[in-house]
């Protein structure tokens, strides 16, 4: 096993709706562990279909095995991605016109001659992630693992710049206990072994995430001098890191199954 600290970086606005409140559609200021997994690795470890009609174009297929593209297939080969944490951020909010259509149209909620007046009838406003935001996150993986320096996310399939480095092994320790994690996670990649005792909900689509989490189970540990004197160049890192081991997509979801 091999635990990458990875930084990016916001090279356009990135977009997708959080929240729908009315005309406006927020962004959350984390970035899904799934989106981003798909982002790095769906080229990499997952099938790419070629055209998907009917009821199956709609389908979310994060966790279906018998769906071609899906997150279960990164578990063989030991890959995981957690969600990414804000380190600078900022907002741009952005109207935009939305075409007249059966399945969305708001024509008498807007009143039915705004045709007349000098704006369109139906309208939006987006607050999209900015330009220069930075995140960070760490990534499970191996040395015969890829790591794109590029990405797209988002509805707009905005460019995101990756930055990841190899995190030395003798700054990782394993330990077994209670213990906080002050990384975003993903309560569903979480192993049946991992308990989790008091969290933050980050309510996002597809699954929520958790912050500032209390949990009981074994963990990684970064910390101490070889931690201190690799993370010298990344002043933003704390000087102590705990994260859970056993992660893989859908784990707990696997265990209820079963």
């Amino acid at each position: 096993m091999q635990l990458y600290y990875c930084r990016l970086t916001l090279h356009d606005n990135v977009f997708f709706a959080t929240r729908e409140m009315g005309i406006l559609y927020e962004t959350e200021k984390y970035l899904h562990n799934w989106a981003l997994t798909y982002a790095f690795f769906a080229s990499q470890y997952m099938a790419q279909p070629y055209r998907l009609q009917g009821e199956l174009a709609q389908k979310p297929s994060y966790l279906d095995p018998n769906r071609e593209q899906n997150l279960l297939a990164l578990n063989p080969e030991g890959v995981y991605l957690f969600p990414a944490r804000p380190l600078r951020y900022s907002y741009q909010v952005n109207t935009f016109k939305a075409a007249q259509t059966n399945f969305y149209g708001k024509s008498k909620q807007f009143g039915e001659k705004g045709a007349n007046r000098n704006y369109p009838i139906n309208y939006g406003r987006a607050k999209e992630l900015a330009v220069g935001s930075e995140y960070c996150t760490y990534l499970i993986g191996s040395d015969l693992m890829r790591v794109p320096r590029w990405i797209r996310v988002g509805k707009w399939m905005a460019k995101v710049k990756v930055r990841a480095e190899l995190i030395p092994e003798a700054a990782i320790a394993s330990g077994s206990g209670d213990y906080t994690c002050l990384h975003p996670l993903n309560p569903i990649d979480l192993p049946p072994t991992q308990e989790l005792l008091v969290y933050n909900r980050i309510v996002m689509p597809p699954v929520s995430l958790i912050s500032q989490a209390r949990l009981q189970g074994e963990y990684l540990q970064l910390r101490g001098e070889e931690w201190d004197e690799w993370r010298q160049d990344f002043p933003e890192i704390p000087s102590a890191v705990y994260l859970p081991k056993g992660v893989s997509y859908g784990a707990r979801s696997s265990a209820n199954v079963r």
